[in-house]
């Protein structure tokens, strides 16, 4: 299992320094997000100061963008990290395409599987220069002239991760993916019995084994060197939990246990009641979301928790209260992976 470092939301140049303190604490990549800033620019300066790490988008907006122009940024990075990189793409929700992006948001799931294997045409063509044909219901590409073509370069198999929550996008990842990007709000019972079962059958609807897909996931930490500390993450946590449970997109981690409180959640996050929606969370479902353990422990808890489930783990870094300033701490999380 790798442990990755995951870039906050900072200014890309902030990455520089980040990319050496991930380099000196031991991780193993370097991803970063769409949040406040472009998701693409930070593994710029992550590469110039960290060459031997892997770097990715955990993850870029897919709808947001053409396919063609995701293709050509994907393989400027695989050469700029000679193959160190892995493409992670998610489709957002239809809110923030249709009226944050200005795009368009009709069948997700099949657009996504396209999108994937138009890329994967545009590459085939950069490499090859064999003409572009690709033909779907979403997206059509039929046209590279030299003088827009990037050319071969040496590591052309560039890895693409999806993320998703429920079944439908899991099975897409079995089916044409090299990895799955697993949301920080998940559980091991999700995991054995809504995403691997399903990953596993989208790989067999291609003749392909499970294995070929890497789990990717950040998990929600409650740590701390004393009570105060730990007392004040698990409040954090619990607040973010509360926030992706009243979310809809997010129902089927609560179907995967039975739990009855969405309806309630959205209730109140619609009043803007955000503390009561926290009080929601018990700590029952606390244990089961987020690796609790002091910080001397949590790589072994982490360890414990997804070692032949997930393929590399990150760290969710929660409204400041997991900075991991203090880098003895970070050692010992980092060691998840020993």
């Amino acid at each position: 299992m790798k442990v990755d470092y995951y870039f906050p939301p900072q200014p890309p140049l902030a990455a520089t320094e980040a990319a050496r303190r991930a380099v000196r604490l031991g991780y193993d990549g370097f991803f970063s997000a769409e949040t406040r800033h472009d998701p693409f620019l930070p593994l710029g300066f992550a590469a110039q100061e960290a060459p031997d790490l892997d770097l990715g988008t955990a993850i870029a907006v897919a709808f947001a963008r053409s396919p063609m122009v995701v293709a050509q940024t994907a393989w400027d990075f695989a050469a700029m990290s000679h193959g160190r990189f892995i493409l992670g793409l998610g489709t957002q929700v239809k809110a923030h395409v249709t009226r944050r992006f200005s795009g368009s948001w009709d069948a997700p799931a099949a657009r996504l599987r396209e999108y994937v294997l138009a890329l994967r045409a545009i590459w085939n063509t950069f490499q090859t220069g064999e003409r572009l044909s690709f033909q779907g219901d979403h997206y059509s590409f039929s046209l590279m002239t030299p003088f827009f073509d990037p050319g071969p370069i040496s590591h052309p198999d560039i890895p693409v991760a999806i993320a998703g929550v429920g079944p439908h996008l899991s099975r897409l990842a079995g089916e044409v993916c090299d990895g799955f990007h697993v949301h920080p709000f998940h559980t091991v019972k999700y995991l054995d019995d809504v995403v691997l079962p399903n990953i596993a059958e989208g790989a067999a609807r291609r003749e392909r084994s499970p294995s070929d897909v890497s789990l990717i996931s950040t998990v929600l930490v409650v740590t701390g060197r004393d009570e105060a500390e730990m007392e004040m993450m698990a409040a954090a946590v619990k607040q973010q939990i509360s926030f992706y449970a009243s979310t809809p997109s997010y129902r089927p981690v609560l179907d995967a246990h039975g739990w009855d409180f969405g309806e309630r959640l959205n209730l109140l996050s619609r009043r803007g009641e955000w503390a009561a929606m926290a009080d929601v969370i018990t700590d029952e479902v606390l244990r089961e979301v987020a690796v609790i353990a002091p910080p001397d422990r949590i790589g072994e808890a982490v360890r414990d928790r997804y070692e032949g489930r997930i393929d590399r783990i990150g760290f969710y870094a929660l409204a400041g209260t997991l900075e991991l300033a203090d880098e003895e701490w970070a050692a010992a999380i980092v060691a998840a992976k020993a």
